[in-house]
């Protein structure tokens, strides 16, 4: 989706390619490999395979780590809803990972969502988040912090401004992209998925947005890509 930022945090910050291009609509294979490895049609991959540890992988928390000061309550309970929302529609796709709720201001979930007081567009500035001030919002933004292909950490960041019919959506693809699967695409026949650079309506899982989660954690005996 246009409306999202992402970034790669490995032992420096490193830029991220955000999407792929491609002409139509592409088999499993192909798209799998351009959303976990920003890989283009034929081509080679753009970024490394990253996944979350399979020690850590049953029961990962995430929650609304903060909130901007003064959000509405009836706003806030927007995004409680749209978390809980993705959470389901992640925990039930039988990927070989599951996702467990923290309250709303609980310190340092494994995937940490922050709701700023930033207009979209605009540079996030006294977020008091390391990592989020000074960089640019969207609407929403992720970053990974990995080493030797484990992620360590995910931060994503979310404008309080935000329109209410995309809340659902961009909770659904920061987290999905929060998994690992960090690149977007562009092109016909790929509008309805969460992996859209151009929309923010998605807030479901299926077809080959479930395929490529599914295939990124593969249930237990089975291979995961890593080419």
């Amino acid at each position: 989706m246009r409306a999202a930022a992402l970034a790669l945090l490995v032992a420096s910050p490193a830029a991220a390619q955000e999407f792929v291009e491609v002409p139509g609509p592409l088999d499993d294979d192909a798209f799998y490999r351009a959303v976990a490895c920003a890989a283009p049609p034929g081509g080679a991959c753009g970024k490394p395979f990253l996944r979350w540890p399979a020690a850590r992988r049953d029961g990962l928390t995430v929650g609304l780590a903060s909130v901007a000061e003064g959000l509405p309550d009836w706003r806030l309970r927007l995004y409680e809803e749209a978390l809980a929302a993705a959470i389901a529609e992640i925990n039930a796709l039988g990927a070989d990972l599951s996702l467990s709720p923290v309250e709303t201001g609980a310190s340092a979930p494994d995937i940490a969502i922050h709701v700023v007081a930033t207009p979209p567009g605009h540079v996030m500035r006294n977020t008091g988040v390391p990592g989020l001030d000074g960089a640019l919002l969207p609407l929403g933004r992720v970053a990974l912090r990995a080493r030797d292909g484990d992620i360590r950490e995910a931060l994503i960041a979310v404008s309080a401004f935000t329109r209410r019919r995309e809340i659902a959506s961009i909770l659904l693809e920061e987290i999905t992209q929060g998994l690992g699967l960090m690149t977007d695409i562009r092109g016909p026949g790929y509008a309805r998925s969460v992996f859209s650079e151009d929309g923010n309506s998605t807030t479901r899982l299926t077809g080959q947005d479930a395929m490529a989660l599914r295939r990124h954690y593969p249930p237990s005996g089975e291979s995961a890509e890593e080419s």
